[in-house]
């Protein structure tokens, strides 16, 4: 294909992409797990995410209560990334607590699996900051089954999205 054309087709794409998402039509992120789709995911990633993903792996474990979810330096002596991971999740959990998740949705997309439910009953989630040797996490604890679905959805979301930077805990 020639530039021109290759050119015509990427904007005929992102268009009708743009149609299929104003007319609700959005594929679920966790069904989506295309090498394009992860580096999309990436780049939107290093604009929310101070930390370098190639040098962290993000941990979703999810629990009967909720889950906990851990971000890490590959190299524990990298203080660098350590405390770049410590200040981001710091302010995701206080953001979380007011039911703001709005730097999930500005990475993996407005109709993420979970979390509308999430932002809706955040006032239901006891969500909590602690640190790790090499990095942090943060847990989020309720007695609400719908919200625990929810949890895990979302979690299940940012494995498939995050692909080679993130894994179930």
């Amino acid at each position: 294909m020639n530039p021109r054309n290759a050119r015509s087709h990427r904007l005929l794409v992102a268009g009708l992409a743009t149609v299929a998402v104003a007319a609700g039509a959005y594929v679920l992120v966790g069904q989506d797990t295309s090498a394009e789709r992860q580096a999309e995911v990436a780049a939107r990633s290093r604009q929310v995410m101070p930390f370098d993903l190639d040098r962290t792996t993000h941990r979703f474990a999810k629990g009967a209560t909720g889950g906990l979810q851990t971000v890490s330096s590959d190299d524990p002596a990298d203080a660098r990334q350590i405390t770049l991971i410590r200040e981001h999740l710091t302010e995701e959990s206080a953001r979380f607590t007011q039911g703001d998740y709005g730097d999930p949705a500005s990475i993996h997309g407005g109709e993420m699996p979970g979390l509308r439910d999430l932002e809706a009953g955040h006032d239901r989630i006891d969500v909590r900051y602690t640190e790790t040797a090499d990095g942090a996490q943060i847990s989020y604890v309720t007695s609400d089954t719908a919200l625990v679905k929810a949890l895990h959805a979302w979690f299940d979301a940012q494995v498939s999205d995050h692909g080679q930077h993130a894994e179930h805990g």
